[in-house]
């Protein structure tokens, strides 16, 4: 079971995109001014998300769809035990610097954007998996993050205030639907 795990890591270049979400939340903590902005905060998590992206693909596609394990179940643990490690990144970094957002905040926008990655790699590969989180953040700062449209609140949740509900619930709806979609169909070739 140990060398099918390091196997299974190495092929989803799990090291390299650890190393590079930590180095992305150290940078962001270091970076984040007193008291931080929910937009940064936004941004540091969608940087998190697509270091971590680049691991939903093997190198060999072709190779997961035949092989005699069902991939489902370990695509899921994959992309949950990925969340929970940039979760714990995020949160022990608040905790030794200035805090980048709320800890409800963060959570839901690792739930979000962790699930538009995973849709990512589903429509785009895992080699574009980073652009749907990293866009949608983008977007944040062109729209508006007013109570006026429901549009606009549904753009802007992933710099909504951590109590919003409807920002809580697009992130439950895109997390829950990238997770089953990914594990279901696995990666883009």
């Amino acid at each position: 079971m140990t060398r099918w795990l390091v196997l299974y890591a190495r092929s989803r270049h799990v090291p390299a995109s650890a190393a590079a979400a930590l180095v992305g939340v150290a940078a962001s903590a270091v970076l984040a001014g007193p008291g931080g902005s929910r937009q940064f905060a936004a941004f540091a998590v969608a940087v998190g998300v697509a270091a971590l992206a680049t691991g939903f693909g093997g190198h060999d596609l072709a190779l997961d769809r035949t092989a005699a394990f069902g991939w489902p179940p370990r695509r899921a643990a994959h992309v949950l035990l990925g969340g929970a490690f940039l979760t714990g990144l995020l949160l022990a970094a608040g905790r030794i610097t200035d805090p980048l957002a709320a800890d409800a905040f963060l959570v839901r926008d690792v739930v979000g954007l962790g699930g538009l990655a995973a849709l990512g790699a589903l429509l785009l590969g895992s080699r574009a998996a980073w652009a749907l989180p990293v866009g949608w953040t983008g977007i944040t700062l062109v729209v508006p993050t007013g109570e006026e449209h429901w549009l606009s609140r549904l753009l802007s949740w992933p710099v909504q205030p951590a109590a919003t509900t409807s920002a809580t619930i697009t992130a439950i709806v895109l997390g829950c639907t990238g997770l089953l979609a990914y594990s279901s169909f696995g990666c883009r070739r």
